[in-house]
């Protein structure tokens, strides 16, 4: 009995402690309208807004029923419409958990910060902001037959539409790609996995990074309790819409997590499977959750990330996310990949808009090749 009392301990805090980095992110959801904007630069020239769709292959016909034409928003440098002969780097920024693209925009305060970095000195780039939002308020940028492959439609499906249609240099050491939170999660993992088509990484604040952060939020019973509760909620709802419509805000982070990393096309109406099961754990889905933590696989993806020409990222000292943001760093510094790490004043999102005028758009000028050249 004390076995068995330990083995559910161990599994609920897991996937409890799993969740904690989202949660984190959403105690306060005012800090998103507290995010410290840099101030207009003087004489900064305008960029072209242009909202598009894109389709996805990879995204058709998943069981969730996610649309395969995804909102994008396209940011055209000051220069694009006049220098019509001239090609340019193009930037994929990665949104976190519970927004969309179009309130991405809002968190990084663009245009105005790619208008500012460029009037400081950075380099003209295309910067693009594909919506991976889903019912439960996030795809985890991953490969699910449930929600549909995220991960493929930004690596493959999108930027081969952004090649087809913009004036892009198309190779991948004119691509990077950034993103904030569980878009910082997104560019882990999409970066370990394919430097054939991006040359430069940021990761803004990255949420999820392992599969623990630390002992579970109160007693046993508390945490069996709720388990059972969102199994209930689960188990009755009719479609993934039902189950989100009973679960706003963070409370269906459970599901978006289960929904992208343990899929199950058995399992109608909602296909996926919890990490419990009528109260009872299951370690067999514990380890899908685990499996897809960053820091539990990025030994698999050492050489990959080798390739890059440059990797950075960035964490407030006030961020709960902090700590596996500082383990992933000091992983990478014992394999001997270059990278930059900065924790700065701050809490999750605090100072994203300045962040990313003033450090990933210099970071992406200084490291993206803006000629034909260049390698």
């Amino acid at each position: 009995m004390l076995e068995a009392r330990k083995l559910f301990l161990h599994v609920t805090t897991l996937h409890v402690t799993m969740l904690a980095s989202i949660l984190w992110c959403g105690a306060s959801l005012a800090a998103q309208v507290q995010t410290i904007v840099p101030p207009p630069v003087p004489g900064a020239r305008p960029v072209t807004v242009e909202r598009i769709k894109v389709h996805s292959a990879a995204i058709e016909g998943n069981f969730e029923g996610e649309t395969a034409d995804r909102d994008v928003i396209v940011f055209l440098p000051p220069s694009y419409k006049h220098d019509t002969g001239r090609h340019y780097p193009v930037l994929y920024a990665l949104h976190g958990y519970f927004i969309g693209a179009e309130q991405w925009t809002g968190e990084i305060h663009v245009p105005q910060t790619i208008e500012g970095a460029i009037a400081q000195g950075a380099g003209e780039m295309i910067v693009v902001l594909p919506d991976s939002k889903t019912v439960y308020l996030g795809s985890f940028y991953s490969s699910s037959a449930t929600t549909g492959d995220f991960e493929r439609f930004i690596f493959h499906d999108l930027v081969a539409y952004i090649d087809a249609h913009y004036r892009t240099l198309p190779t991948r050491e004119s691509r990077g790609l950034v993103g904030h939170s569980m878009g910082g999660y997104g560019a882990s993992r999409i970066g370990m996995k394919h430097p054939d088509v991006f040359g430069a990484l940021y990761m803004m604040s990255p949420c999820c990074l392992s599969p623990m952060t630390g002992g579970g939020p109160g007693p046993v019973d508390d945490m069996k309790q709720r388990a059972i509760d969102g199994e209930k909620k689960a188990g009755t709802a009719k479609s993934p819409a039902e189950l989100a419509a009973v679960s706003p805000g963070f409370a269906a982070a459970p599901y978006a997590t289960a929904a992208a990393w343990a899929p199950d096309p058995k399992n109608p109406p909602l296909y996926f499977d919890l990490p419990t099961k009528d109260g009872v754990p299951q370690p067999e889905i514990v380890a899908k959750l685990t499996a897809n933590a960053p820091l539990a696989f990025v030994d698999q993806y050492i050489g990959n990330l080798k390739q890059y020409r440059a990797i950075s990222m960035d964490v407030g000292d006030q961020d709960g996310l902090r700590v596996d943001a500082t383990k992933l760093h000091e992983m990478l510094d014992r394999y001997g990949i270059v990278n930059t790490f900065t924790v700065y004043p701050g809490s999750h999102t605090s100072a994203v808009a300045d962040r990313f005028q003033n450090f990933v758009m210099p970071f992406f000028s200084k490291n993206l090749c803006f000629t034909t050249t260049c390698n």
